[in-house]
């Protein structure tokens, strides 16, 4: 990533006017005349307030808020799908935007055609088509779709097609807005493959998500945009808790006082360690349940170094081979991570979370829980460690 500067937004205000009393017909406006009535708008939608952003060329930048905050208007002002009510938006390269995948694709032609037709869109010549039409197939899976019409696919299908044929775009900026959505999870991978070659080239890359894990994986930088202003910016991994925390309450209870924690607690963290030896980290969490049961718990661990930088981390959905990690009422459980020491010289901290099945209600976030000392020299920080993990079930109360 460098220092040179390819989007900036000064003091970007978006507003959209909602009508009331509407003639929609001759009828209508005749009627309304003879009443003495106009059209008249009487209510503004603030959608975006005061928004000053900058993004270095090979940034990926993550974009999270609830529906409805002003994440998808902000990546439509930059695109200038959108024009800003005030304000100024620069932008250096081409850009590409990732929002609606498949405008411009004709429901009465084929696969086929579209790709043709779309490619032509994207400044494709017939003969560079040919040459990836291949790989478009291959990449969508719809090699025996293809001479089907577009009419015919499923909203899966089509996305997949999208998809595939718009990363063919040559850009130097990537706006995404999540547009995976109905992609099935095979499919998601791909195209989350396709961001970490992304990320390994240095492209510019603005996000808007609602995943959290991806936020924490791609991004570089983070921002919260809340009721259309920016309330958090800055490292992803306390951004996305931000984020989290809006769907949650704050954590209560007597084995709380003085941590930095928060959650439900319907499933807790009583007790946390870690031991470090020359080769491995282990991180030793004991969890006990309340009076509720509870299937498929994700356990996270993460390892944060003197700047407060997550440089690795891992979890159980990722250790434990598709398994669910189950707790009936009032059980506890030893799970041990077991990390690959790859990390450099200087104190590190590990924060631990458990969520539930739907990865949004979190039961207990504890950051600071350990801390250890490492006396090598820097080495390679993958964020996804070289780990495992052994649960061993403990008394049952």
């Amino acid at each position: 990533m460098g220092d040179e500067v390819v989007i900036k937004t000064e003091g970007v205000y978006k507003d959209f006017k909602l009508d009331h009393e509407k003639s929609t017909t001759l009828k209508s406006r005749f009627t309304n005349i003879l009443k003495g009535k106009k059209n008249r708008t009487t209510e503004v939608q603030h959608a975006l307030k005061n928004i000053n952003l900058e993004v270095k060329k090979g940034e990926f930048l993550g974009v999270v808020g609830r529906n409805g905050g002003g994440k998808s208007t902000l990546l439509k002002i930059l695109a200038e799908i959108y024009q800003p009510t005030k304000g100024n938006v620069h932008v250096v390269g081409k850009l590409v935007p990732f929002i609606e995948l498949g405008v411009g694709f004709n429901p009465e032609l084929t696969g086929r055609e579209n790709v043709y037709l779309n490619g032509a869109i994207l400044g494709f010549s017939k003969k560079e088509i040919d040459e990836f039409y291949s790989e478009v197939v291959e990449f969508a899976e719809l090699g025996k779709f293809m001479d089907k019409k577009l009419k015919n696919y499923s909203s899966g299908m089509q996305v997949r097609l999208a998809f595939s044929m718009a990363i063919r775009a040559k850009a130097d900026i990537l706006l995404i807005d999540e547009v995976l959505a109905v992609g099935d999870a095979d499919f998601q991978r791909k195209c989350f493959d396709y961001f970490k070659s992304l990320k390994k080239s240095n492209q510019t890359v603005v996000f808007v998500t609602h995943d959290m894990e991806a936020v924490r994986e791609y991004c570089d930088r983070a921002m919260l945009i809340q009721d259309s202003v920016v309330t958090h910016e800055g490292v992803p991994e306390k951004v996305a808790d931000e984020y989290t925390k809006l769907f949650n309450k704050a954590a209560t209870g007597d084995h709380l006082e003085g941590q930095d924690r928060w959650g439900n607690q319907e499933i807790y963290f009583s007790k946390l360690s870690v031991n470090r030896t020359d080769d491995k980290v282990t991180i030793n969490a004991h969890l006990q349940s309340t009076d509720a049961a509870h299937d498929g718990v994700v356990v996270g661990v993460g390892v944060y170094d003197a700047e407060g930088k997550l440089v690795a981390g891992t979890s159980s959905t990722r250790l434990l081979d598709g398994r669910k990690l189950n707790f009936v009422a009032n059980e506890k459980k030893h799970l041990s991570f077991e990390l690959d020491n790859i990390f450099g010289k200087g104190t590190h901290t590990i924060t631990a979370t458990i969520k539930l099945s739907d990865k949004v209600t979190v039961c207990d976030n504890w950051a600071n829980a350990a801390r250890f000392q490492n006396a090598k020299r820097n080495t390679y920080y993958p964020v996804l460690a070289p780990a495992k993990l052994e649960v061993k079930p403990t008394n049952t109360t």
